[in-house]
């Protein structure tokens, strides 16, 4: 005889999903209001104080605490086949770890192999994730070759499974040439995506290791001098020439060095349409460890690019996200055993690229930034998660504490210390490149979907618990009209816009003709526009049912309101 199953009372069922956060200050990246929290059934329901609330409700005091959205972590690799060999950390282990550090969502890479459908990659990433995340996902997708077929797949995986934004790798073995990032980010353009790009200069990499080996380099010390800052910030300059040529937004990720950020700085102050991305590594360790005594440790530390070994560049990159000329920090949590980077022993070029991150990225960023005086809690939330969300077009329902905002929240507790350990971090490895690292700055709750995951320090993620979260195209924030205006209208770089062309050609017929000068086609007295039409069937992203009016009638008593943070007004970018 099989057991009956006993039911849970609808009105205790209820009471489950309901939450209270009070006494704290929520923390967005313009302001900070002391306020309380409600959630019911994984949303924000309400904002303010004396709040009328269900009996039985769950409440959280926070009391001299920050309650924050939840972080985005936008460059991830979980399980993913690199070098010969597969990164440790599955979605499960992957987003259990990020829950534990104060990420709710993370943003994946689908990474097909050469020739390989984009779009059965696409499958198989879901296939690998669904079931196993613990926090929310979404993806990215790289091109590794271009074609007419890559173009289609791209239309598909847009209007079709949520994904706006495109990879495209400038080394490695499947880099794409210059013609082909050309291609690849006009495609983008005109299906209203982001185009992303790895930014190194992959032939001049491959010239340095053969000249590297045939001077007996062969030890980890040898990835640096590989990929000096030159290499990054050439291809970060290239790659922003070619994007301004078609007008495509661009987002270079993990930004490493001081000279790449100068470099999309000055792109971007000449109008170029361009986003940065620096990662936790860079912003908490740098590239002196490749000299460690240690091979174990000196390769634990190997990513690409690689972190530089000037040691002032790990403030500098804070500065530059204070100052609003880098927007966003990912982890580009890449993890692989000592075994695995033992693969590289005797020839530098083989160890696998990748290091930790995902769990140790919000803790590390407070306390190199908000700790250090660099930047103040809004800019912090704009930087981890509210950007994030804008670039990505999950914004307002993600990255900020709002009515009608999932609640995906972190109570941070700014007065607990905690110091960083491989003996006590939640993924698959035995060596953390932040290792006796103390950090001020603790997440002690961590709600992911209104569900409490981390409950006074202690992990309690849900296996499954996560689901997809699609990432529409023509995100408003980068696609509303007065910014295409303002990014790409006031500056031409030299290039000739059609009135200049048109009264160009007029001057040639008044000269006198002393030989036959050929006719333009009119294509060739034509530019992009500034506002693409939206492809027939696309969504209208503006065209929202979400509505935050709500908040506007919440009692503000007690709000402290920040018009001009330390280090820039972050929404100043937006």
């Amino acid at each position: 005889m099989s057991t009956p199953v006993k039911k849970v009372p609808i009105h205790l069922q209820s009471a489950q999903n309901r939450l209270l956060i009070k006494n704290g200050k929520t923390v967005n990246e313009n302001e900070i209001v002391e306020q309380d929290v409600y959630v019911e059934d994984g949303i924000i329901k309400q904002l303010g104080r004396n709040l009328l609330i269900p009996g039985g409700t769950r409440v959280i005091d926070a009391r001299g605490k920050y309650v924050i959205p939840g972080g985005i972590d936008p460059h991830t690799h979980m399980q993913f086949e690199f070098m010969g060999t597969t990164s440790v950390d599955d979605f499960y282990q992957g987003t259990k770890a990020a829950v534990a550090g104060g990420t709710t969502m993370i943003i994946d890479f689908v990474v097909p192999k050469q020739g390989e459908s984009i779009l059965d990659s696409y499958y198989a990433w879901r296939q690998k994730a669904d079931d196993k995340v613990c926090c929310d996902y979404g993806l990215h997708v790289a091109l590794t070759s271009w074609n007419d077929k890559v173009k289609g797949e791209m239309k598909t995986l847009c209007e079709k499974h949520g994904v706006n934004s495109f990879k495209m790798f400038m080394a490695y073995d499947f880099y794409l040439k210059d013609d082909e990032l050309y291609g690849a980010f006009q495609r983008c353009r005109e299906l209203g995506a982001l185009a992303q790009v790895h930014a190194e200069n992959g032939l001049i990499i491959k010239k340095n290791v053969e000249k590297l080996k045939a001077f007996g380099v062969t030890g980890p010390e040898g990835h640096e001098m590989s990929r000096p800052e030159c290499i990054e910030a050439e291809a970060v300059n290239r790659a922003c020439v070619i994007s301004k040529q078609v007008d495509c937004p661009l987002y270079v990720v993990h930004v490493m060095s001081k000279s790449a950020t100068e470099t999309l700085k000055e792109n971007r102050d000449n109008g170029t349409w361009v986003y940065g991305e620096t990662l936790a590594a860079a912003l908490g360790t740098d590239g002196s460890n490749y000299k460690h005594s240690c091979w174990h440790h000196s390769a634990g530390h190997i990513l690409s690019p690689p972190l530089r070994p000037d040691t002032t560049t790990p403030k500098c990159l804070m500065e530059y996200l204070a100052q609003d000329v880098l927007q966003l920090t990912g982890s580009d949590h890449c993890t692989f055993t000592r075994e695995q980077k033992e693969m590289g022993k005797g020839d530098f070029s083989k160890i696998p690229n990748g290091v930790n991150g995902v769990e140790d990225r919000m803790s590390v960023i407070w306390e190199k930034g908000v700790h250090s005086g660099i930047i103040d809690p809004c800019r912090y939330v704009a930087i981890t998660s509210t950007n994030a969300a804008k670039l990505f077009n999950v914004y307002p329902r993600k990255g900020c504490i709002a009515v009608g905002s999932d609640a995906d929240i972190v109570v941070w507790n700014p007065s607990k210390t905690r110091v960083i350990s491989s003996k006590t971090h939640n993924i698959a490895i035995d060596f953390n490149i932040f290792e006796g690292m103390e950090c001020h700055g603790v997440p002690e709750y961590v709600i992911v979907n209104g569900r409490v995951c981390v409950d006074e320090e202690q992990l309690r993620a849900v296996q499954g618990h996560g689901k997809f979260v699609e990432t529409p195209c023509w995100a408003p924030f980068i696609y509303a009209p007065e910014k295409m205006d303002e990014l790409t209208a006031p500056k031409n770089n030299g290039a000739l816009n059609e009135i200049e062309l048109t009264n160009k050609l007029a001057k040639i017929e008044l000269e006198p003709k002393l030989c036959i000068t050929p006719t333009l086609p009119d294509s060739a007295i034509s530019t992009p526009s500034c506002r693409g039409p939206r492809p027939e069937g696309q969504r209208n992203i503006q065209d929202s049912t979400f509505s935050i009016s709500e908040e506007l009638d919440v009692e503000r008593k007690s709000c402290i309101k920040v018009k001009n943070p330390p280090g820039g007004k972050s929404s100043g970018f937006w």
